[in-house]
């Protein structure tokens, strides 16, 4: 999950940084300086958010993400849409991440760890 979470919120941030200019000079609700320091603080909070993912407030906080990034649809109406859709990866990513982090966890759970004594035999 820390994998998938973090590349979903760090490409997160990248469109982000990528809404400022747009913000900037065609921002709807907000002038120009203030749509650009909305979109800076989304993006380090989305950089933020990739480094605490596997923290237990870390998929709360990339939900609270995925909220504010669609939020941004009130300063450019086609961050709706582009939210939703990251919404929905990071959804995925989560859902998905689990799974693998499960699976790997009952695999290595199987494996003997190299330089163990397997089971059954003696050492020494």
């Amino acid at each position: 999950m820390r994998v998938l979470g973090a590349s979903v919120l760090i490409l997160e941030a990248i469109m982000v940084a990528l809404f400022i200019p747009v913000a900037y000079f065609t921002g709807i609700a907000a002038d120009g300086p203030t749509a650009a320091w909305v979109g800076a603080g989304l993006a380090v909070l989305c950089v933020v958010a990739a480094g605490l993912v596997a923290r237990p407030f870390g998929v709360a906080l990339g939900w609270v993400v995925q909220v504010l990034v669609i939020a941004t649809g009130v300063l450019v109406p086609m961050m709706v849409a582009l939210g939703g859709i990251f919404a929905v990866l990071w959804w995925v990513a989560i859902r998905y991440g689990r799974r693998a982090d499960a699976a790997a966890d009952q695999r290595a759970s199987v494996t003997p760890r190299p330089g163990a004594a397997a089971p059954g035999s003696q050492s020494g």
